[in-house]
């Protein structure tokens, strides 16, 4: 089906462009955010199980390189614990948390602008809708009993586009938002994990 957007935008007048726009930043989010959560995702265990193997020689430079080289935030968590090795667990701690305070805020970054878009879109549908039954009612008294079908149809699909338009758009936008909620939990008790595992390791281990 050859849907076409800016036909629909004009039929849907001022407030529907105003939807295409929010979709369109949206759109840019939800593509920037499964892009960057696919790229920080990472095998813990593995990981960090090469790592041990590394500290266990002594060998701390190749296991920096390796967490400066990985990408994610549970990679530069385990760094700021391995940079902080030889000194004692409170310190170490204070690192982890310390990087970890850094890395959540680029976890989230836009989703309070995404959840914002999915709440406002259905409320711009409705002040379309408004709008186009304003139009409808005015179209109506201004030509009394003589008014033609045609004549309203403008104002009404105005209406009945803005809100289909806004409520689509909140409800793939809200879904999105309640999934990358969701992995950004993921992420923080990945970070927990192996901050702990870490710690623990290096800490404990006389080797």
């Amino acid at each position: 089906m050859n849907i076409n957007i800016i036909k629909l935008c004009n039929d849907g007048g001022p407030i529907m462009w105003i939807i295409l726009l929010a979709s369109v930043i949206a759109l840019y989010i939800v593509m920037d955010r499964l892009f960057h959560y696919r790229r920080a995702w990472l095998e813990i265990d593995d990981f960090i199980l090469g790592l041990y193997n590394i500290l266990k020689r002594n060998n701390d430079v190749e296991a920096i390189a390796i967490c400066d080289e990985t990408p994610g935030p549970v990679a530069h968590i385990l760094r700021a614990a391995i940079l902080r090795r030889n000194e004692n667990e409170a310190n170490i701690q204070k690192a982890v948390d310390e990087t970890a305070l850094s890395e959540i805020p680029q976890l989230e970054k836009n989703l309070n602008l995404l959840a914002t878009i999915a709440h406002i879109t259905p409320l711009l549908g409705l002040l379309g809708t408004v709008l186009g039954m304003i139009g409808a009612f005015s179209t109506l008294r201004g030509a009394g009993v003589n008014v033609q079908p045609g004549e309203l149809a403008g104002s009404i699909q105005h209406a009945l586009l803005t809100s289909a338009a806004g409520l689509s758009v909140s409800i793939v936008t809200y879904a999105f938002y309640n999934y990358f909620v969701g992995r950004v939990k993921e992420f923080g008790l990945d970070m927990e994990k192996a901050a702990s595992e870490m710690i623990y390791f290096l800490t404990h281990n006389e080797e």
